[in-house]
């Protein structure tokens, strides 16, 4: 991780270069928001600090929740922002903004709707299993389910519309004046400084997972745990955010996950959790009610001994996790263990075999366990699966206020004239930790407030 300090200065006499809508960060919510630019008729220049866009949209699984989408209703699913706004809320403890979770919940369809009609994007539902707190299915993903998959599809998306993004040029200074955005500075990768003015600035650079200083300082219960985020996210969005008294909200919250294969550093989708799956501790022994969600499991997992746990399922599981290409680059690399008895799979994965056996045979199918888990029908059978995993930080949720249009506001309440904000960089709504975390809420903050504020007018 890197320490970033924020660097806001008054604007230059003259710019290197100009734009009408200048976005920083080339992930999902950059792109969208550049989409959208271009659609509403302005002069559009993205500007990525990697060499290729990638960011934390290339290490999800690439799935967004939307509610009402023509997707849906072609797959027989009843489904409505009143409906998913309710789901968010109920994760969250009420906790969010209602102004802000009815904007992301009434705008999905709509997003998804377009990147399908108008981009062709292949969009399609999962709904052979349920994501924890959503009551629909509502999850879209591209065919391979993979966050690779759909940065490099809005990639060559904004490419073929001939929209401009310049890799290797991270944003170090925020031009500033009378409360109007100016422009930025960004580094070249030789040293050099280049500076670039617009009339409207998106700030899509993501949160401050990769800045150990503010982790530390907003995180601090999971600052021990795996990074699985991207290194870029240095908090630049909240720390000029500071510098020059926009609103901020919800620093604690952030986006775990507790189902990462160790030592392979790979993502295995709680799917095999929901389907019927356990964790274990190294005592072969469960720990916690495992449906209440995958963010609030990474703390509780670091909490195990060793900060480690094991994800027990079996072969019809692993079947429906295979549409998954994280999980079958884990079974390739040798991360999920295979056997036909309980004991021999314990063997495998170095559990107690009498415990793991015990603990498996004590889930009380189609019932309610101690830790008030209700369980499905189909009990666990041969062959079973496991795979030895760590909790991670993957994004922090907290961020900038926003109102309409993805306008940043200020702390006094009013906004910004020029300044729209998008993804990590904003605040999300996930509540104030890590047990309010939706499935998907990330990429619904990138994609959607992308959208709004691409479309806004220019200064």
């Amino acid at each position: 991780m890197t320490e970033t300090k924020a660097d806001v200065a008054p604007a230059p006499d003259n710019f290197d270069l100009s734009c009408e809508t200048l976005i920083v960060g080339a992930g999902a919510g950059g792109l969208v928001a550049a989409l959208a630019a271009q659609e509403a008729g302005q002069s559009v220049l993205v500007i990525e600090a990697d060499p290729v866009p990638k960011g934390s949209t290339a290490l999800s699984a690439g799935l967004i929740p939307a509610a009402g989408t023509k997707i849906q209703a072609s797959a027989g699913v009843e489904d409505n922002a009143i409906v998913f706004a309710a789901d968010i809320q109920a994760k969250a403890g009420n906790e969010n903004d209602q102004a802000l979770v009815n904007r992301l919940a009434c705008n999905s369809a709509p997003v998804i709707d377009w990147l399908s009609e108008t981009f062709n994007l292949p969009f399609s539902l999962i709904t052979n299993f349920d994501y924890p707190g959503h009551s629909r299915s509502r999850m879209h993903g591209l065919p391979t389910r993979s966050g690779v998959e759909l940065i490099d599809a809005l990639r060559a998306t904004c490419e073929a519309a001939g929209i401009d993004i310049v890799c290797e040029r991270r944003a170090g200074r925020l031009f500033i004046e009378n409360g109007q955005v100016r422009g930025v500075a960004v580094m070249r990768p030789d040293g050099g400084v280049e500076t670039i003015g617009c009339d409207k600035l998106v700030l899509a650079c993501n949160g401050f997972g990769g800045n150990r200083e503010l982790v530390h300082r907003f995180l601090p219960e999971i600052e021990n745990g795996l990074w699985f985020g991207h290194d870029g996210n240095r908090g630049e969005a909240l720390l000029w955010g500071q510098a020059i008294g926009a609103g901020l909200a919800h620093l604690g919250s952030y986006q775990g996950h507790g189902n990462v294969a160790q030592p392979h550093g790979i993502l295995i989708t709680w799917a095999v959790i929901m389907e019927g799956g356990v964790q274990v501790n190294n005592k072969g022994r469960r720990f916690w009610n495992e449906a209440q969600g995958y963010s609030e499991a990474a703390r509780v997992v670091l909490s195990q001994p060793d900060g480690e746990a094991f994800a027990i399922f079996d072969g019809r599981i692993a079947g429906i996790a295979r549409q998954f290409e994280d999980f079958k680059h884990a079974e390739a690399l040798g991360a999920v263990k295979r056997n036909d008895t309980l004991k021999g799979l314990a063997c495998d994965l170095g559990l107690p075999p009498e415990s793991l056996v015990e603990t498996v045979a004590s889930i009380p199918w189609n019932g309610v366990d101690n830790f008030n888990r209700k369980f499905g029908t189909e009990a666990l059978r041969s062959p079973y699966c496991g795979v030895r995993v760590t909790g991670a930080l993957f994004h922090t949720q907290g961020g900038l206020l926003t109102g309409e249009g993805a306008r940043v506001i200020h702390s006094d309440g009013s906004g910004f004239a020029n300044l729209h904000a998008c993804g990590g960089a904003a605040c999300g709504v996930s509540g104030r930790g890590d047990r309010g975390y939706l499935s998907g809420n990330g990429l619904l903050s990138a994609v959607v407030l992308g959208k709004l504020a691409g479309e806004a007018p220019t200064g």
